[in-house]
């Protein structure tokens, strides 16, 4: 079996271990990370819907940085949110302070009814900018 090449932010290093999962893999000059909640740092859920958006943000962007990689080399984005009905335009009210100007990448929206306490889940696909081409 081939060594997974696994993207760790700085700090959250015990919580992926914790739960057995790698926050991103590098594959073949893709980013591909796993979902990233609203997560403080004892791994609870953020109370405020908002502000859980944005820590989810912010830990993507964070791993997104370890990679040498930013918002703008996102190609794919899968979002997860419980109650999409009701929480949608609050969400989506969070959302440009990150994506940044179009184009933007391809999105799949999911309604789910559960993701263990959090309201928002966020998963992407980046390509990554020393992967010329493309």
């Amino acid at each position: 079996m081939a060594t997974r090449d696994v993207v760790f932010p700085p700090g959250r290093r015990a919580l992926y271990e914790r739960y057995h999962y790698s926050p991103a893999i590098r594959s073949n000059g893709f980013l591909f990370v796993s979902g990233q909640v609203g997560s403080r740092e004892d791994g609870s859920p953020e109370p405020d819907l908002q502000a859980q958006v944005r820590l989810a943000f912010e830990h993507l962007q964070s791993i997104l940085a370890e990679a040498g990689a930013t918002f703008d080399d996102v190609v794919d984005v899968t979002v997860l949110m419980v109650d999409p009905h009701s929480q949608f335009e609050a969400i989506w009210e969070v959302v440009p302070e990150y994506w940044g100007e179009a184009p933007h990448p391809t999105l799949t929206a999911v309604g789910v009814t559960w993701l263990s306490g959090f309201q928002f889940e966020i998963k992407v696909i980046a390509k990554l900018p020393d992967a010329a081409g493309g």
